[in-house]
């Protein structure tokens, strides 16, 4: 089924009366929000089967992945709905009255309030957990803030079934008309349309990075500049220590092969890097490693453009000079399958060649052979902002090494020490975003209930009534939530001097 093209009247329709509906919702109670996101959870557990029968047939993703990617996706919404109402993301400040200070002080409170409307952009690797309900509009939902997303059209009935799942929840729950629309759009006049318009306070997006790049410019380029929340291209570099490939080597390049491959590598955590000192560990490394992947079976992509640019990034890859590929999938692939593939590259040559630090998005990953630990670290220094860094590393060598570990931390939002960056769980520790280009701002989650303070801002109240203000900031403490008051934090009602 074909889905035409949002028009200018469907998406000024769509603004006007998102704001309309914000100037209700940014009103709401934390409950009500909570209330309606387990609502939205509810409809896509009804609509389950539905919902992967018609992801399956527009991604090739297997049922069992698209049904633990929905029910992830019901877990943000449920677990985001109840940190949204236990309240502590709002930040709540409150510096009482010192009338005899001199000067005196007046009362001041200050909490987070909703951003506005949010536009949404559907990722194409995560017809759920990224897409229509995915993590993006319920954080939004949870900061109080309508959403207007854009279907990605590689999984536009997918998303439209989601979309519809959502309505519902809204009309149960007694929502203002407005809080959500749903619009498509293959044309890139759809998108900064969207973003251009007056109404619209902040943009959630996850894929390529030329798509989230153009996003960030046009925000930037209004007259009222936006955030825009990107997350984009990274290349997760793994850093291989030589005590730790002699001591478990053959360990290591199991678990990396599976990470490399998994998903037919189209994870934005996938490693497409890994940079080890050149040693006769390394080159037992290899052949684990290049033996696994020989026998990984190539796996269809998730739709053909994915594919083609696969195909086309990997052959420019393995064009450069000096870059030697190492292993390849056995299996002749068929169109639109990836075969995995490693390959390897002498550190000099990296340093030198920007083209190789590009993401390659697919079962595809690149080995990095250095001269020495030194040879490593300026690897690390040279590398650009990274969703993650893994470290295999004894703890003897990680302690040593300090150095090389404040470099890599340097890049990264997420630091891991003898695992794999593929598998990013939905918890209020984990970091996804990390320097530039791995998203457009590096201080905020794409992943857990902190993701909600993206689409939030701080507004101070000085000297109002207890009766005009906010709940939240009410002497009583109404919501019963955790305020810092006088610098305590607590969740005792104000006591006035």
């Amino acid at each position: 089924m074909e889905y035409t093209d949002a028009s200018p009247v469907q998406i000024e329709a769509a603004m006007q009366q998102a704001w309309t509906a914000f100037q209700t919702y940014k009103n709401s109670s934390l409950q009500q929000r909570a209330d309606f996101m387990r609502a939205i959870a509810d409809e896509l557990a009804q609509s389950a089967t539905e919902l992967v029968h018609i992801a399956m047939e527009e991604t090739q993703l297997t049922e069992a992945r698209l049904r633990s990617e929905l029910a992830r996706t019901q877990f943000q919404l449920t677990s985001y709905g109840a940190a949204c109402e236990r309240g502590a993301w709002l930040d709540v400040r409150i510096d009482t009255a010192l009338p005899d200070r001199q000067p005196p002080r007046p009362d001041i409170r200050k909490m987070l309030v909703p951003l506005g409307p949010v536009v949404v952009f559907g990722a194409a690797n995560f017809p759920f957990a990224y897409s229509t309900a995915g993590g993006d509009t319920a954080c939004a939902f949870a900061a109080g803030c309508p959403v207007i997303v854009k279907a990605h059209p590689a999984h536009a009935r997918t998303s439209e079934l989601a979309a519809a799942c959502i309505e519902r929840a809204a009309m149960k729950c007694g929502m203002p008309a407005g809080i959500f629309a749903h619009l498509h759009g293959v044309s890139n006049e759809v998108g900064k349309a969207l973003v251009e318009h007056t109404y619209t306070r902040a943009v959630g997006f996850t894929g390529s990075f030329a798509g989230g790049k153009q996003l960030f410019d046009w925000a930037n380029q209004r007259k009222q500049p936006i955030p825009v929340f990107a997350e984009m291209s990274s290349i997760n570099p793994v850093f291989l220590l030589p005590e730790k490939l002699e001591t478990d080597g053959v360990s290591v390049a199991e678990q990396y092969a599976a990470s490399i491959t998994l998903g037919v590598g189209q994870f934005c955590t996938n490693p497409g890097l890994l940079i080890a000192v050149a040693s006769p560990a390394l080159d037992n490394f290899i052949g684990e490693l290049s033996a696994a992947i020989q026998r990984t079976v190539p796996g269809t992509m998730l739709h053909t453009g994915i594919f083609k640019n696969y195909v086309e990034r990997r052959a420019i890859a393995l064009s450069q000079a000096d870059v030697e590929m190492l292993a390849v999938s056995a299996q002749e692939p068929q169109y639109n399958q990836a075969a995995a593939t490693l390959a390897t590259v002498p550190a000099s040559v990296f340093l030198t060649n920007p083209l190789l630090h590009q993401e390659v998005f697919g079962p595809y990953s690149l080995l990095v052979q250095c001269s020495s630990l030194d040879e490593m670290l300026q690897v690390a220094q040279a590398l650009e902002g990274q969703l993650t860094t893994s470290v295999i590393a004894t703890v003897a060598e990680a302690a040593r090494h300090t150095a090389l570990i404040n470099a890599i931390q340097d890049i990264c939002g997420r630091l891991i020490l003898n695992g794999v960056p593929t598998g990013v769980e939905v918890c209020l520790s984990m970091q996804h975003g990390g320097p530039f280009p791995a998203t457009t701002d590096s201080r905020f989650s794409a992943v857990g209930a902190d993701g909600i303070r993206r689409f939030a801002r701080p507004l101070a109240y000085q000297q109002w009534d207890n009766t005009l203000l906010p709940a939240a900031l009410q002497d009583e403490n109404p919501w019963g939530i955790w305020r810092t008051i006088n610098d305590e934090l607590t969740k005792e009602p104000v006591k006035r001097n």
